[in-house]
């Protein structure tokens, strides 16, 4: 047994600490020693994992005749109780019951270690085996009330062998308590005048083997020896119910109509005990502690009823009735006879509480107070103490004069209301009692019918007006009147429009996409200032309006701006007051923007005279919706400002000539552009010109492909056109291989400029030297050209076999007389097996005039047969082996090796990225790249991460791999980065590059 929960007022347990030499005391003191003290104890120590003890026995010596006296007086307590009731085994008792009733038995039995009590249990229920040194073993348990006498007895199977007896693991010793006996084979172990301290377990031990058992010692019942006595009090009373018991300190247990009391720290109910007496002390009784009250112990009860009423209750001063001004405090008091809360109503609504209300109660004095008393506050006030069925009513009437606020209205009190709106006007009013209101406009009073009428509340007064209409305009007077005074104001009305719409706008001013229109303010302007205006837009044929500003324009001129040229425009405008917007002016006249052209441009000159100057030059960049109808071509001579107009009549052609202008003189020379909007800025040619012949010498520009040998297949179209330049007329000649060309074969046609060979239909006779001779006067300029003109080649002239091995056949064979005017690049190789004669290529592309065809078939025999190629093509025909090569057959059978099939599948991936370029404007550029994957990726172009997509400006080509995007003739425009990107079921690839476009300025000297 645990003596820790029984510390108390007879034992003591103490622990102590030496600091130095780090060992501590454990002391254990027991105060007015008894005989049932005595026993064995033990004191564990435990840390952590480890565990160490110490065993002692205690024997507690006394008067003889007293423990005599005591024993004696036992014995006959217990044959009393066996007398009176049944004896009870716990043990059975609580091995039978559930486990919800264990606590409820150990109390009723007393049993103080219950824990313990139901360890030794669960042992106790665990399977004995069979002994063979034990006949009879001990019972499991055995039960004995404090101050018995118990008895345990064992049977040997053989009376020779040493027993020894154990309580609680240490050997019991014969004394005056523990006595032994021997009958036969039985061993008999008596101990006498049991305590608490015997309740334990002992085992009994015949050479290797034990029995055990567990002993219950029971405390004996306590006694109610003084009952609870029924009682009588008042509410907010001290209550003490009181009882005492058999024993001291015993366990007893508190019941209020049948539910047990606690005694914790917050509990109304406090128990107290001392010694045999035990009290339940309830402090301030209410009504709610009437009930019956219980004590229960384990050898019995007690019940009393207890009863707690009202005391009777006196008004001592009541409240009284209060008149009240408006804003000032209310002050209520009462006195009753007794000190007990209450609760306060206005008009049977309870009140609580607040910043404005304060509620006092002190001793038998209630107080209420309400701060800057309010209209609302006026009512019938009570006070009614709690728990008591009376009440003590006031009444408080609050008075005030009337009062107008008109702290929401503007300055002069002045109230805008819009024409066509309804006005309805509320004005705040106080008084009490309620004031008479009334509303006059100069001599008229407004009455609560019709247009404008007045409607009264008790809050406040409503001025309505409905349809405001501009003659509502004026003075109104309110006048509040009650017992307590009288209250009146002016307040303005006034009524307040739209501004009548401004007058069609006037457009005075047309530009490209922009014009100027001007306008008056409206004539009147709706009561309220003009705040600006808006400006809407449409085109004539559309009906949808558009609006140019979203703030307001505060002037009547305006520039609208982003129009489209060309296209025919109206305008209107809207003025806006406080009020709102007014409707639209009527539309302006419909109007067009236009705007001249650009300048022409790269302004040259074309040719020189000794009397005429001939001018070439481009149209202008940007032309617009007016279109280009002409131009106009102006001179002046050098030292003079008067420029003179050398067409009367404007040309549509991009080259005119000046003529009859003086030899040797210098002009200036400037071309306007003219449409329906006017004359463009003039294009100056920044130098003087000389009116004088000037020789230019002759000079070929040869096109860079023409460079090089130039090849066409036969039968293809030749088509050479060569510019050359040369001053006065330049004569051109043809020759070729050195004799003239035949021009009925060759159509060749001069200009001035150029000059162009063409040939329909290309034969292989056309190839040979040509060469371009110009000349102008003594001055000669020549160009060669290689023309070739190539064909098919013809086939191989013999193929021999040179030898038969195994699945192999050696081929050889001399190249064709005939190569097609072309270099040979290779040949095609085809076998045929003897039995079916069907032709399959084995070998193409092949360099050398022999080959080894390999992996025939054994015991077939082939014919083969080769095509010459060259950049035309393949031969048109091809040349057979005479002889066939046999594959024979041999002792040994060759079985072909057997090959896992190679995955020809693969992700895209670029082996030939993109690279930067450079590109002139007005010249076509490539970007190429090369690119492999299985299955074949899909190729798609962008620019700055645009895809590129029906541009006809782009075209695209994918060959062999090699991907090439062209572009034509580009523009700075054009610049930018550029990806090709390519993707197939594997995944995708993509590479960029930068191209540039650079513009390189031309210009042309006189």
């Amino acid at each position: 047994m645990d003596l820790a929960s029984k510390a108390g007022k007879h034992l003591q347990l103490k622990e102590t600490f030496e600091r130095q030499s780090k060992i501590y005391t454990f002391e254990m003191q027991i105060i007015q020693a008894k005989e049932n003290y005595a026993g064995n104890y033990r004191c564990e120590v435990t840390y952590k994992d480890k565990f160490d003890s110490c065993t002692f026995d205690l024997e507690v010596h006394g008067q003889d005749d007293a423990g005599e006296l005591d024993f004696s007086g036992l014995l006959k307590r217990r044959e009393i109780k066996q007398e009176e009731e049944p004896e009870i085994d716990v043990w059975e008792l609580l091995k039978n019951a559930n486990p919800n009733e264990y606590e409820k038995i150990a109390f009723q039995y007393g049993i103080t270690d219950l824990r313990g009590m139901l360890k030794r249990l669960k042992r106790m229920k665990r399977e004995v085996k069979k002994s063979a040194a034990f006949a009879k073993v001990l019972d499991p348990a055995y039960q004995v009330d404090k101050g018995g006498r118990v008895r345990f007895v064992v049977e040997l199977a053989d009376p020779t062998v040493e027993l020894k007896w154990y309580k609680n693991g240490q050997e019991i010793r014969p004394s005056t308590k523990y006595i032994f006996e021997h009958k036969g084979n039985e061993r008999i172990l008596f101990i006498n005048n049991c305590s608490l301290t015997d309740d334990a377990r002992y085992h009994v031990t015949a050479g290797d083997e034990k029995c055990s058992t567990e002993l219950f010692v029971r405390e004996p019942p306590i006694l109610v020896t003084k009952a609870l006595e029924d009682t009588n009090t008042y509410v907010g009373e001290r209550v003490e119910l009181v009882c005492e018991v058999s024993e001291e300190d015993a366990n007893v247990k508190w019941f209020k109509n049948g539910v047990e009391l606690g005694n914790e720290p917050r509990s109304r109910y406090r128990l107290k005990v001392e010694g045999k007496k035990h009290t339940l002390i309830i402090e301030e009784a209410t009504k709610a502690d009437t009930a019956t009250y219980s004590v229960m112990t384990t050898g019995g009860q007690s019940a009393a009823k207890l009863s707690v009423d009202l005391r009777p209750l006196k008004v001592i001063h009541a409240l009284e009735d209060q008149t009240v001004r408006l804003g000032q405090d209310i002050n209520m008091k009462c006195e009753i006879s007794e000190n007990i809360p209450g609760k306060w109503y206005r008009n049977g609504q309870p009140l609580l509480p607040s910043d404005r209300v304060k509620i006092y109660h002190k001793g038998r004095i209630h107080r209420l107070t309400v701060s800057n008393s309010l209209v609302e506050d006026e009512g019938e006030y009570t006070f009614v103490p709690d728990a008591y069925k009376i009440d003590i009513p006031c009444k408080v009437h609050i008075v005030d004069p009337p009062k107008l606020h008109l702290e929401g209205l503007g300055e002069n009190n002045t109230v805008t209301v819009v024409a066509g709106n309804k006005l309805r006007l509320e004005i705040p009013v106080s008084g009490e009692p309620t004031p008479k209101i009334m509303w006059s406009k100069g001599e008229k009073w407004i009455t609560d019918s019709g247009r404008i009428r007045a409607e009264t509340y008790p809050d406040n007064s409503c001025l309505v007006i409905d349809t405001a209409e501009r003659d509502d305009s004026g003075p109104y007077r309110i006048t509040l009147k009650n017992e307590a005074g009288e209250d009146s104001a002016i307040i303005n009305i006034k009524v307040v429009d739209i501004p009548d719409p401004p007058q069609a706008p006037d457009v005075t001013e047309v530009g490209e996409d922009w014009c100027i229109m001007n306008w008056e303010p409206p004539a009147y302007d709706g009561g309220s200032p003009i705040l600006g205006y808006f400006i809407e837009r449409k085109k004539k044929q559309s009906s949808r309006w558009m609006r140019l500003n979203f703030e307001l324009i505060k002037e009547t001129t305006f520039e609208p701006k982003k129009m489209i040229e060309g296209v025919a425009y109206e305008v209107r405008v809207f003025a806006v007051n406080a009020v709102g917007t007014s409707k639209p002016s009527m539309p302006s006249k419909p109007f067009t923007p236009l705007a001249v052209t650009s300048p022409p441009t790269m302004l040259a000159v074309d040719g020189v005279t000794d009397t005429t100057v001939t001018m070439k030059w481009r149209p202008p960049d940007h032309i617009g919706a007016a279109g280009l109808d002409g131009y106009v071509i102006e001179y002046c001579f050098e030292g003079t400002e008067e420029w003179i107009v050398a067409n009367p009549e404007m040309t549509d052609k991009t080259r005119f000539t000046i003529t009859d202008l003086p030899t040797e003189s210098k002009i200036f020379v400037r071309v306007k552009a003219v449409n329906a909007a006017g004359e463009s800025e003039p294009r100056l040619h920044p130098q003087p010109i000389l009116v004088k012949q000037v020789i230019e010498p002759p000079k070929i520009r040869l096109p860079r492909h023409l460079k090089q040998t130039y090849i066409r297949r036969v039968g293809e179209a030749v088509n050479l056109v060569i510019p050359f330049q040369g001053k006065p007329k330049a004569k051109v000649s043809w020759k070729k291989n050195g004799a003239s060309v035949d021009k009925n074969d060759i159509n060749i046609r001069n200009s001035e400029n150029d000059t162009i060979i063409f040939i329909r239909k290309a034969e292989r006779c056309h190839s040979g030297i040509y060469v371009l001779k110009v000349k102008v006067e003594n001055l000669v300029d020549k160009a060669t050209i290689d023309i070739q003109i190539v064909d098919r080649p013809g086939p191989p002239q013999i193929v021999k076999i040179d030898d038969v091995w195994g699945e192999n056949v050696a081929l050889s064979w001399q190249p064709p007389k005939d190569n097609g005017n072309a270099a040979i690049t290779g040949y095609t190789i085809q076998k045929a097996d003897k039995k079916s004669m069907e032709w399959f290529t084995v070998i193409e592309h092949w360099n050398r005039t022999s080959a080894t065809i390999t992996e025939l078939i054994i015991g077939n025999e082939y014919y083969f047969r080769i095509f010459s190629e060259n950049m035309c093509g393949l031969s048109d025909d091809a040349t057979m082996t005479k002889e066939s090569a046999v594959i024979a057959k041999d002792g040994k059978v060759y079985k072909n090796p057997v090959y896992e099939e190679f995955d020809f599948t693969e992700a895209p991936m670029f082996t030939q990225p993109l690279i930067n370029t450079y590109a002139v404007a007005g010249y076509n550029a490539t970007l190429n790249c090369s690119v492999r994957g299985n299955p074949k990726p899909k190729i798609s172009w962008m620019k700055n991460k645009v895809v590129i997509l029906n541009d006809p400006r782009y075209r695209m080509f994918s060959n062999q791999g090699v991907c090439t995007l062209d572009i034509r003739k580009p523009s700075p425009y054009d610049g930018g980065t550029y990806t090709c990107k390519a993707v197939n079921q594997l995944g995708e690839a993509e590479v960029d590059c930068k191209l540039e476009v650079k513009v390189i300025q031309q210009s042309c000297l006189s």
